[in-house]
């Protein structure tokens, strides 16, 4: 398909944090599966690339306590994380996968959360990845996998999302073979329950702010039709239904 690069200096930073913010139970569910995935060593160093706005690196800080620093390529992503989401442990600096601003084995975890897709040279990505965790470290990669798509509300609003999944995302046998060459050994798979949402009205209002990057690949059209859909539906809605999926979750240690 060829898709065009998301550039969220230019569109993306507005709405981001609002329509992405962490509801508490699902923050809840991340902190659990972070801990449970992190390994055995000390954790005085966590890595958190393509922090964006920051959703996820202070929710490292409190999980682990310690030092955090949240790599983001995009300035204006960067402004918004330092405004909204600064920690006393955490803190953020620019730079991407592939150029990490990090000296060799001085890292003891790193999380890579909806980035991995992004990320234009995955192979040289991998190897600075293992070239800035210390060996035995964890890496956790929260992904979707094109051969493993989950049911997603979204798809039924926006039916060509789903085929956009599949041609943006990485199946697990590649992204498995990418961090092999690398230096990385599989440690787990697990599903995470994700709440984006505690009613079709709420999930709707997050859609007005098209803080999905699959968005920028639609047509207006497209959007405005589905997001129509949605507030017809949101709105005959009489019961609250939460708006809720299994995301996978990939840990690979640095042999």
């Amino acid at each position: 398909m060829g898709l065009q690069r998301v550039d969220y200096d230019r569109t993306q930073h507005a709405g981001y944090a609002k329509g992405r913010r962490l509801l508490p139970s699902s923050r809840r569910s991340w902190t659990r599966a972070f801990r449970a995935l992190a390994g055995d060593r000390p954790i005085r160093r966590v890595l958190d690339v393509g922090s964006g706005t920051g959703r996820f690196t202070p929710v490292l800080a409190d999980a682990f306590g310690t030092q955090v620093v949240g790599v983001e390529p995009a300035a204006r992503m960067r402004e918004i994380a330092h405004a909204e989401s600064a920690h006393p442990l955490v803190t953020y600096a620019d730079g991407s996968a592939a150029d990490l601003p990090l000296d060799d084995a001085t890292a003891d975890l790193a999380l890579m959360f909806l980035v991995w897709h992004h990320v234009p040279d995955r192979p040289a990505a991998a190897r600075e990845l293992a070239r800035v965790l210390a060996p035995g470290a964890r890496l956790l990669i929260a992904t979707t996998l094109a051969d493993r798509l989950k049911d997603l509300l979204l798809y039924r609003y926006f039916p060509r999302t789903r085929d956009i999944d599949v041609d943006v995302f990485p199946t697990l046998a590649e992204t498995d073979a990418v961090f092999a060459a690398a230096g990385f050994a599989r440690a787990a798979l697990v599903e995470v329950h994700h709440r984006s949402a505690d009613s079709l009205a709420e999930y709707t209002e997050r859609q007005r702010m098209r803080a999905l990057s699959v968005y920028e690949h639609l047509t207006d059209e497209e959007y405005r039709a589905g997001l129509a859909a949605m507030e017809a539906d949101a709105a005959a809605e009489t019961t609250p239904q939460p708006v809720e999926a299994e995301c996978d979750l990939l840990a690979y240690t640095r042999r």
